[in-house]
C-alpha cells in the first residue's frame, strides 16, 4: 500500500480545512464528495478524513485559544461546553446506532437538510440580535447534532457552530469550540478503525490529508482572531444556509 504524498489532494485539504477552521463547518462535507468524484473508495476516504480532523481539530482548539478567540482554562464556559458537547456526542452516537437501521436515508437526508437551512436562515434574520446564553439550547443542540452524525457522518459542524450562536456563545468562541469538539469526536472513529479493521483500511491518502489539513489551521485561526464578530455571524449564517441547501439540493438530484 503507497502512501506517497498527493499534492493535489494535500491543497484541496489544505482550503477545506481553511474553511472549516474559520467557520467550524464545511470539511467533511466538502470533501468526501470531491473525494469520491476523484474515484476513491470510502474505505480509503472515511478512516483518513477522521484522522485528519482529530489531528486538526485539536491543534485548532490550541491555536484558537493561543490566538485569543476563546479560552479553555479549566473552569471556563468554553472548557465546561466542550465537555458538555463531547458527552452529547457519545449519547448522541449510542442513540443513533439504535434508531438508524429504522429511518430511510432519503428521509434522513431531507430532515438533515431542512434543519440546518433553517438554522442558517434563522442566524442571518437575527444577525443584529444577541442570545442569553442557555444550556438547555447547548445541550439539545448537542445531542441532536451528535444523532446526525451517528446516523448519516454530517451535519455536526453546522448545528454545533450555528447552534452554539442561536444558544447565546459568542461567534469566535462557537467556531473555537467546535473545532475541538469535532477532534475529540473524531478520535472514537478513528481508534474504532485502527482496533478493528486496521488490515482493511487503505491510509494512502491520510498523509495527504493531513499535512494539507494542519498547514491551513494556524491562518484559519489568525483570521478569526482578524474578523469581526458581525462579518464572523453573517458568514456563519450564510455557510449554515448554503450547507443546508446544498444537502437538499442533492437530495433530489
Amino acid at each position: 500500500m503507497s502512501m506517497q504524498m498527493m499534492w493535489p489532494i494535500v491543497v484541496l485539504a489544505l482550503f477545506c480545512e481553511y474553511v472549516d477552521s474559520t467557520l467550524g463547518m464545511g470539511y467533511g462535507t466538502t470533501l468526501t464528495p470531491i473525494l469520491l468524484l476523484m474515484g476513491y473508495e470510502p474505505i480509503q476516504i472515511v478512516p483518513s478524513v477522521l484522522l485528519s480532523e482529530f489531528l486538526t481539530g485539536i491543534l485548532a482548539g490550541v491555536l484558537h485559544h493561543e490566538f485569543g478567540n476563546v479560552s479553555f482554562k479549566p473552569g471556563s464556559r468554553p472548557f465546561k461546553t466542550v465537555l458538555v458537547l463531547a458527552l452529547c456526542s457519545v449519547v448522541g452516537t449510542v442513540a443513533a446506532v439504535l434508531v438508524a437501521v429504522n429511518i430511510p436515508a432519503w428521509l434522513l437526508k431531507g430532515y438533515i437538510g431542512v434543519l440546518v437551512l433553517a438554522m442558517g436562515v434563522t442566524i442571518l434574520l437575527t444577525v443584529n440580535r444577541t442570545f442569553a446564553f442557555s444550556w438547555k439550547k447547548l445541550v439539545g443542540l448537542g445531542l441532536l447534532a451528535a444523532v446526525n452524525k451517528g446516523l448519516s457522518g454530517g451535519g455536526y459542524g453546522p448545528l454545533v457552530c450555528g447552534g452554539q450562536v442561536l444558544a447565546g456563545m459568542k461567534e469566535k468562541e462557537a467556531i473555537s469550540i467546535t473545532s475541538l469538539t469535532e477532534g475529540l469526536v473524531c478520535i472514537v472513529g478513528v481508534i474504532t478503525y485502527l482496533t478493528t479493521e486496521i488490515g482493511h483500511v487503505d491510509w494512502s491518502i491520510a498523509p495527504s490529508l493531513v499535512l494539507g489539513a494542519v498547514i491551513s489551521v494556524p491562518f484559519a485561526a489568525l483570521t478569526v482572531k482578524k474578523v469581526s464578530l458581525r462579518h464572523l455571524r453573517w458568514a456563519i449564517g450564510s455557510a449554515v444556509t448554503g450547507l443546508g441547501l446544498y444537502t437538499l439540493i442533492n437530495l433530489v438530484t
